[in-house]
């Protein structure tokens, strides 16, 4: 089975100049992935939201540049919570012939979420390493709370959590 790297939303204005939660840490470990997915030659997709907020070419809508991204990888941009939602995602993944995908990235509670239960809808088996995702704190949760809600949520629901 054939699987990518599926990283979502680390773009400037998400992040907010790493002012979201356990910032270093997260991308500490999403690094590791992505660079183990090069090293294997394995694809990694890089999903960036576009809206009102996040203009297409401007600093906010850019992906972080703390990230070990490359001229090699993919790169899609949506306009919605469902990464394969008026994107090319899905052709993508059968193009490369990918059935799993490993999910990282932001925001835990809108964009992560929506595109791990789209994903697994379609099919896909899923993955994720434990310290890959990240939020903010919000009115009815502190950011590492909602982590661990949705993380008990996927977790042999909608994916298995990997070391």
């Amino acid at each position: 089975m054939k699987k990518a790297l599926l990283v979502i939303d680390l773009q400037n204005g998400v992040c907010k100049d790493g002012k979201i939660y356990n910032y270093r840490n997260i991308i500490e470990n999403i690094n590791d992935q992505i660079d183990q997915f090069h090293l294997n030659n394995d694809p990694v997709i890089f999903i960036q939201h576009k809206d009102e907020d996040l203009i297409h070419g401007l600093f906010e809508w850019n992906l972080i540049s703390d990230l070990h991204n490359n001229d090699n990888d993919y790169y899609i941009e949506k306009i919605h919570a469902d990464s394969f939602y008026k994107t090319n995602l899905y052709e993508l993944l059968r193009r490369l012939d990918i059935n799993r995908l490993q999910i990282c990235g932001a925001q835990v509670e809108y964009c992560v979420d929506t595109t791990i239960k789209v994903a697994h809808d379609l099919g896909y088996q899923l993955t994720m390493v434990h310290n890959s995702t990240t939020t903010f704190d919000n009115e009815y949760l502190k950011a590492n709370r909602m982590i661990n809600f949705y993380e008990n949520i996927w977790n042999n629901r909608f994916l298995d959590f990997i070391e």
